[in-house]
This record gives structure tokens, sequence and C-alpha cells, in this order.
């Protein structure tokens, strides 16, 4: 049995190995988005309990880190709590809070932050959020701010439909006082007032979601209008950067006509 699996071990090296030189030699995506989905269903699966399954889909942002700096992808937008999720009131959503805060206390002290000279930014109706979450994100948004070389965008209370209704809201203000006229609301007004305004390119090339479910959830909806978009079965905790690789190769094989 030993024998066996030092054999696969083997086989899996030689096909990552030939699998990422095969996606360096294609066009990368410059923005890519995650629907981070399955921790509570793999914890299920591994008879262990959710707060686990959380803290091991956690550590699986952690490792992504790692390997969108390894291929240089400039934006990455993950979907981390939406803003239904907050409806809860119960144990999971407490563990959850507890967990969040953890880990952007640890992602601002993250050296990858200024290495990469890396933006990150909250998307989302924040001030629903517990002040001891929002107070760690000002510090992330002002510690980031001057940074304009890579992005990374928290998802958190998100909901797409929220999104639009806020942008609609913004520009409603702007033509009430006047400062813009109804004949001049066009898509570039309407991207300019979206949570991801902040972003080079809003749009992501590529949207991801594991654990097997086909649908966006509401996640981007105006800036996802072209995406390519890739769902995969493997559920988040044991995403793998091969898992990675062949998203990726899968987007360089479409043919991208952004509706032309």
């Amino acid at each position: 049995m030993k024998d066996v699996m030092l054999h696969l071990s083997g086989l899996y090296k030689v096909y990552s190995k030939k699998l990422e030189k095969e996606i360096r030699n294609g066009d990368m995506p410059n923005h890519l988005a995650l629907i981070l989905d399955g921790n509570r269903r793999w914890a299920k699966k591994n008879l262990i309990i959710k707060k686990i399954g959380h803290w091991r889909g956690a550590d699986a942002v952690e490792n992504l880190l790692d390997w969108c700096e390894e291929f240089d992808i400039k934006i990455i937008t993950l979907y981390a709590l939406s803003a239904e999720n907050l409806e809860r009131k119960d144990k999971e959503l407490e563990y959850l809070f507890d967990l969040i805060k953890i880990r952007l206390e640890k992602l601002y002290n993250d050296p990858r932050i200024h290495r990469n000279k890396m933006r990150v930014k909250a998307i989302g109706r924040i001030e629903l959020l517990p002040e001891s979450i929002k107070d760690v994100l000002h510090r992330l948004d002002e510690l980031t701010k001057n940074y304009n070389e890579h992005f990374l965008n928290i998802a958190i209370a998100y909901g797409g439909q929220d999104e639009l209704v806020d942008a609609v809201k913004k520009i409603g203000d702007k033509v009430k006082q006047g400062k813009l006229k109804i004949d001049d609301i066009n898509k570039q007004e309407i991207e300019s007032n979206l949570y991801t305004s902040h972003l080079p390119q809003s749009s992501p090339d590529l949207i991801l979601r594991t654990s097997g479910e086909k649908r966006l959830s509401g996640f981007l909806m105006w800036q996802s209008a072209y995406s390519e978009l890739i769902f995969m079965d493997i559920l988040w905790p044991e995403f793998r950067k091969i898992d990675l690789m062949r998203a990726i190769r899968t987007f360089q094989k479409r043919k991208r006509r952004l509706g032309k």
C-alpha cells in the first residue's frame, strides 16, 4: 500500500509540473474571483464540527494567496460572507466573526501585502458587521490605501443586489443635487458607483466556485457579465494548487469574445 501511495505521489508531482509549465505559457487571468463554498459540507463529510471546516477553509485561503503570488495574478476577489449570512443569528455566525477577525489581524501583519504592494479592501455593507471587524478592516484599508500593484478584495456582508441598490442610490443623489444629468447615466457611471470602483479592472476574467454548486448566488452581478465561469466539485478546504492550475488551463482554452 505504501508503494502504491508513493507511486501516486510521484505521478501527481510529474503531472503538476507539466500542468504548471503549460499554463505559464498562456495568458493568466488578471482578475480572479472565487466563491469559497463547501466548508460545512467538508466538516460533515469528515465527521467533525463545522467550526473546524471553517478554520480549514481559512487555511486554504492562505495557500491560495501564495499560489496567486506565484502566478502574479494582480486582482483577487474572495466571497467570504454574504449579507444573507448575517441573518443567521446563531452560534455559527458568532465563531465565523471570531475567525474572520483573527485572520484579518493576521493579514494586517502579513509581509505579502507590502512585498506585493497589495491594496486590501472589503466590499459589501460593512456597516452591518461587528465593530471589532470594522476596526481591522479600516486599519487594513488605511495601511494599504496607497498600494496599486495588486488588489485583494474581501466580499463580506456582500450581496450583489445590495450593491446595485447602493449604486442606484448614489447616482440618484447626484441627480438630486444637480451634479449629474439623467441623460449622462451610462455604463461607466454605474461602474464608478459600485463597490469595485477602486479597481483598475472591476470585471473578473475568471470566477471560480467550489463545492459543485453551479450558480453565482448574486456574486458580482454587474461585473460578471462576460466573466468565464468555472464550477468545481471539490470542497473549498480541499482546494489544491493543482485545482487552481486546472481552472486556469480551462480559462486559457476558452475563446473570450466579450460579447463581440
